[in-house]
């Protein structure tokens, strides 16, 4: 696993990198052209830091990695999709005022059942 940084991930590792992931993964939705997008990275390069260990933070360029996206729903970014043991367990769609706390709160639940 990265080093308390979001990974970059396409359509050819998407499968490994996230869906057999051992651990929650966060995955960023997003374009180089998005404002909002380029708001969001801080906060989750802040969440890949903060968590390290207990859950994986990706970002998925939607132009690079189309046929993921298509497949996910993406139809506005940013979209963050929470991953844990393959599946979709919960989702963020655009920013929020209080954005990183907002984040956590959808973040933490998955995380505490990791636990044992």
């Amino acid at each position: 696993m990265e080093q308390g940084r979001p990974i970059n991930v396409g359509d050819e590792d998407f499968e490994r990198e996230v869906l057999k992931s051992n651990v929650p993964v966060v995955v960023d939705f997003w374009a180089p052209w998005c404002r909002p997008c380029l708001i969001a990275a801080p906060v989750l390069e802040k969440i890949a830091q903060e968590y390290q260990g207990r859950l994986k933070v990706s970002k998925l360029n939607v132009e690079e990695g189309r046929q993921t996206a298509m497949k996910y729903g993406i139809m506005s970014i940013p979209t963050l999709n929470i991953y844990k043991n393959g599946e979709v367990v919960d989702q963020i769609i655009g920013i929020t005022p209080n954005y990183e706390s907002d984040l956590k709160k959808k973040i933490e639940p998955h995380l505490e059942e990791n636990k044992g």
